[in-house]
């Protein structure tokens, strides 16, 4: 995945605000809460940042071509980076990043979940 790319991802999520931040990372937000980070890595190539499940948190932080999240990891909190992706990859960085905004956005309280519009139930 591009940065273009993951940039139109995180663009086309509800309710999404986007801000330069952090050493020129790519820091996308639903509801001022970080869902997803993108940078360039050590090596030139995109890295990607997004919280995780605990599950998924422990599938992928020994996966080749992903790691704990550097700061974020190590305070405890279950963020994890894709620092060395292929293309073969981006279907399921994109079922990543789309599963860190739904965990994100279910985190806001219930009366900014109501007033961006999300997660509310469709009778």
């Amino acid at each position: 995945m591009t940065n273009k790319d993951f940039n139109a991802l995180c663009e086309s999520l509800p309710a999404t605000t986007y801000v330069m931040q952090w050493g020129n990372s790519d820091v996308w937000k639903v509801g001022g809460k970080v869902f997803a980070i993108g940078n360039m890595g050590k090596s030139d190539k995109p890295a990607f940042t997004f919280k995780t499940s605990e599950q998924n948190y422990y599938f992928l932080e020994n996966k080749l071509g992903y790691r704990p999240a550097p700061y974020l990891a190590s305070r405890g909190m279950k963020w994890i980076q894709q620092y060395d992706g292929t293309d073969a990859e981006d279907e399921e960085l994109t079922y990543y990043i789309k599963a860190s905004y739904k965990i994100v956005s279910l985190g806001l309280t219930k009366k900014k979940q109501k007033e961006l519009g999300l997660n509310q139930v469709k009778l």
